[in-house]
This record gives structure tokens, sequence and C-alpha cells, in this order.
């Protein structure tokens, strides 16, 4: 694990015609460790759910979107 740097995590795209996605569930709260393409949150979108998976491994510091 890397420390001091932080890794922001974007939406994936989800296909041509997907433009948007809501986030059901996350699967790591702040403060919990995270290994690079665990599954860290899920979304839901008008053709598909699926998980999210950890662009970087570390700590969860922070959660901006619900």
């Amino acid at each position: 694990m890397s420390t001091g740097t932080q890794t922001e995590v974007v939406m994936p795209q989800m296909g041509v015609s997907v433009s948007e996605g809501t986030i059901t569930k996350w699967l790591k709260q702040v403060g919990e460790t995270i290994g690079r393409d665990e599954p860290l949150l899920e979304i839901s979108t008008d053709k598909v759910d699926t998980e999210v998976p950890s662009p970087a491994e570390g700590v969860v510091t922070q959660i901006l979107a619900q």
C-alpha cells in the first residue's frame, strides 16, 4: 500500500447507450482497507446492475457520493 496518495474512483462507462447510473450500495466504508480490483460499490442503470472494482489498493478515506 502506498501512503499519502489518493485515488479518485470514477463511474465506468457501462455501454454506448448508458449515460447515467445510481449508486445502490457501498461495499466498503471509510476506514476499511481494500485491494485492487476488489468490489467497492454497486451501481444500477436502466440496463444493468453491476459491481465497480477498486482501481487501487489502500484505505477508503472518504465517500463523496451516495
